[in-house]
């Protein structure tokens, strides 16, 4: 990005700080100030700028934030190529998956609050999930049918999606979950949390409780608990016990019609090749159906714990800056230090998994998982629109990267994002 450019996308940060609700957003200072170098971080503006000038992407934004303080923010592109919208730091993204933590920390907020422990059955609150059934493996020899459950489903298995529940995506019961219309927060649904959580304990497991990591819908059954135990819809409980708290004013799950605006749209690449604009008509990729205007289309009423969020980076920047300050940001506290201690601690240790998974994010164990730069302890998770986000404990540093692109034709610039905000490192 010329220097021109980058003055205009601080000033204008700016302008969005001034008008915003709240004015306690995180300050924006020099790189040096935070051990950052100026001349590194400029590496971030030419990969970025060169994924654009080949359509690889039609915008993005990038943050890096240190020590509580935002050292840089770029903006890229477009958030609209066909109507010429350039990017801009208030540009709202689909966030998807990245809903997920924000979800677990809204249960762990209610487990502070002593409602459950972890290792109570989720059928406490939701008794349809008190007797589930199983598939049996795909190399039994015995019947096809499923077989009960040999143990519940506990809020813990939920938290590290050991509960046995996948995604449509899944080859064996992907298909029982689209004939059962079973949603997953990227697509319109004129029903609740409640109704399809009752359907989907109709539908078996793919392995019992407790024995695999399999990602999947565990995260949305998390966002029915939070509403069964509050009392209150998970969009009312967000909104009311995170979001205005933090400041995240320009978060939902659906947006505001007068913010319709800065939505950036969503575009889709093959491999090798350029970008085109994804069809707001929906997608049917086998099992899985998605559409791109569920933030606004629609009759708001299915609120994804898994996957429904939009946001932007100077708002996600502040639910990242709390966890890293273990659970506090501008003297309000979500959850306690050995709260967040837990969350990102991993607890997968006992399973045969490669990864570390803490209470909602991805965790790097040890020096074994590091095959590039980073530090143990970081922890994080992505979105299936094409953004993600870490949080470096060592370093007090949080990396944000946001596009809207899927698929992304094995495009892999987060990481390379992720790389370079590392290298940047001056002190």
């Amino acid at each position: 990005m010329k220097k021109t450019n980058r003055i205009l996308v601080h000033i204008s940060f700016l302008l969005v700080l001034t008008v915003s609700v709240h004015s306690h957003e995180l300050p924006m200072v020099e790189p040096e100030a935070v051990g950052l170098s100026t001349e590194r971080l400029s590496r971030i503006d030419k990969v970025m700028e060169t994924h654009v000038a080949q359509q690889k992407i039609a915008g993005g934004v990038t943050l890096l934030a240190r020590h509580g303080k935002i050292a840089h923010l770029g903006t890229y592109g477009m958030m609209d190529v066909e109507a010429g919208k350039p990017m801009t730091p208030d540009t709202i993204f689909r966030i998807a998956s990245m809903t997920k933590p924000i979800t677990s920390v809204a249960v762990m907020m209610l487990y502070e609050e002593g409602h459950f422990r972890l290792n109570e059955p989720v059928s406490r609150f939701i008794p349809a999930f008190k007797e589930m059934q199983v598939l049996p493996p795909e190399d039994s020899e015995d019947s096809a049918e499923p077989v009960p459950a040999t143990r519940q489903i506990t809020i813990w298995n939920l938290l590290t999606h050991t509960s046995g529940l996948t995604y449509h995506w899944n080859e064996r019961l992907g298909p029982q979950y689209t004939a059962a219309d079973i949603t997953h927060g990227l697509l319109q649904d004129e029903s609740t949390l409640e109704e399809k959580m009752k359907i989907l304990a109709t539908i078996p497991l793919l392995y019992q409780p407790d024995a695999e990591y399999e990602y999947g819908l565990s995260i949305d059954l998390l966002g029915h608990l939070v509403e069964v135990v509050s009392g209150m819809s998970l969009n009312e409980f967000f909104s009311e016990r995170i979001f205005k708290p933090l400041g995240m004013n320009d978060t939902h799950f659906f947006i505001p019609e007068a913010k319709r605006e800065q939505l950036a749209t969503v575009y889709e690449r093959t491999k090798d090749g350029p970008i085109t604009r994804k069809s707001q008509e929906p997608t049917v990729d086998g099992s899985l159906i998605y559409s791109t205007d569920y933030p606004y289309n629609g009759p708001r009423t299915y609120f994804s714990g898994g996957g429904g969020l939009v946001s932007t980076a100077p708002d996600y920047v502040r639910f990242a800056q709390m966890m890293l300050n273990g659970g506090e940001l501008d003297e309000v506290r979500l959850l306690s230090r050995k709260t967040v201690e837990l969350m990102t601690s991993n607890q997968l240790a006992n399973m045969d998994v490669d990864f570390g998974f803490g209470l909602g994010f991805s965790v790097v164990r040890d020096k074994s998982d590091l095959n590039e730069i980073g530090s143990v302890g970081t922890f994080g998770w992505g979105g299936f629109f094409f953004t993600n986000f870490f949080i470096d404990p060592q370093e007090q540093m949080i990396g944000i990267f946001m596009c809207q692109l899927h698929p992304s034709g094995g495009l892999d610039l987060g990481g390379k994002i992720r790389i370079l905000c590392y290298q940047a490192i001056a002190d």
